[in-house]
């Protein structure tokens, strides 16, 4: 599964960057081909730029030869940067049978129709949806009239500043895609029976924002971007301690329990939202969500997952992303591996999509 906004690639890469441009921290894994299987070579996770205005393409293209730097890379290497939920829309509709480039086209110009929005000033690209065969069920015939897609899309000067930046920062632009996707295509690869036979729900909690995919055998029947993520919760904890937001951040995932009844009421509306998520998906479709798989930051705190998983009732874990990578890491990055896993996720599966 992909939608990138830039593609300039072959048909094989032996090697990929994946950055993962978050609103606090910026993830980044370098992952290369071994035959049929993929390695991780190496991770790096960095605090992202602070400004008042947006970011430059000059503080951008600074901050990714940073990246570089951390990824130990001698040459530059293609990249591929996911951007987030508030940078980029991802959306999946119903639309006459016809080649992609002119789907790209027809976006361009019918937004409004299609997307219900005003999009003139964005760059598309879409891939269609291929009935799923279901667990073990024969996939139902492709119309010749209308087809499901899925649609990405971003503002163009975001796209072309993100380009500018990469070549700025010695490195060779491959492929800009929304981050929403990402856990998805991980998913699939790091956990395939899962992937292919249940209905589940992925959550991502991240900084700003968090979104919730729900996964019906392998496919997306339900996405939803909720405004609270990890920086609610942080400043919430330093709000009501009346301790600094470094302090609030290191009890938030070090020592959850010394505040779990300060934590469990900021969660409460986030479990809310993501429940009212699975509520319509089973009530529009008569199937129930059996599990839901949990990332990002937030996701490395127990009490957090139970928390979510009070609200949602529905049993909820992380899970590791990097399960179908051979490890290829110094030992002590090899030890702190499965703590960062789950802040590694998108950029993980946005990397996956570039091979």
């Amino acid at each position: 599964m992909e939608l990138p906004f830039v593609t300039n690639r072959p048909k094989k890469r032996d090697c990929i960057v994946s950055i993962d441009l978050g609103g606090r921290s910026t993830k980044a894994v370098q992952l290369q081909r071994k035959g049929e299987r993929f390695a991780l070579a190496n991770y790096a996770i960095l605090d992202a730029p602070i400004s008042d205005k947006a970011l430059s393409v000059e503080m951008l293209a600074e901050h990714l030869k940073n990246v570089g730097r951390m990824l130990g890379n001698g040459k530059a290497r293609p990249v591929t940067l996911a951007i987030g939920v508030t940078e980029s829309l991802f959306r999946q509709i119903e639309v006459p049978l016809m080649p992609v480039n002119d789907l790209r086209m027809m976006l361009k110009f019918n937004s409004k129709t299609y997307l219900q929005q005003e999009l003139a000033d964005h760059v598309f690209d879409c891939c269609y949806v291929l009935p799923s065969a279901g667990a073990g069920a024969k996939p139902a015939p492709v119309s010749t009239q209308k087809q499901r897609i899925m649609v990405g899309a971003a503002r163009k000067q975001t796209v072309d500043d993100l380009v500018a930046a990469v070549k700025l920062a010695g490195m060779i632009p491959d492929q800009v895609v929304p981050g929403l996707i990402g856990p998805v295509n991980a998913f699939e690869l790091a956990e395939p029976e899962a992937f292919a036979k249940e209905t589940l729900a992925l959550v991502d909690l991240g900084f700003k924002n968090s979104f919730i995919t729900i996964l019906d055998c392998g496919e997306i029947k339900l996405n939803r971007v909720v405004g609270i993520g990890g920086d609610r919760l942080t400043s919430g904890l330093a709000e009501t301690m009346s301790i600094s937001y470094v302090e609030a951040e290191n009890i938030k995932i070090g020592m959850p329990t010394e505040v779990q009844p300060n934590l469990e009421a900021l969660l409460s509306p986030l479990g809310r939202e993501l429940r009212a998520s699975v509520d319509f998906f089973e009530h529009q479709n008569d199937k129930s969500v059996s599990q839901v798989f949990i990332s990002g930051g937030s996701a490395r705190s127990d009490l957090i997952l139970e928390a979510l998983q009070a609200e949602l009732m529905v049993p909820c874990k992380t899970w590791n992303a990097a399960k179908f990578l051979q490890v290829g890491l110094e030992p002590q990055k090899a030890g702190e591996l499965e703590q960062v896993t789950p802040q590694l996720t998108v950029a993980i599966g946005a990397g996956a999509s570039a091979f």
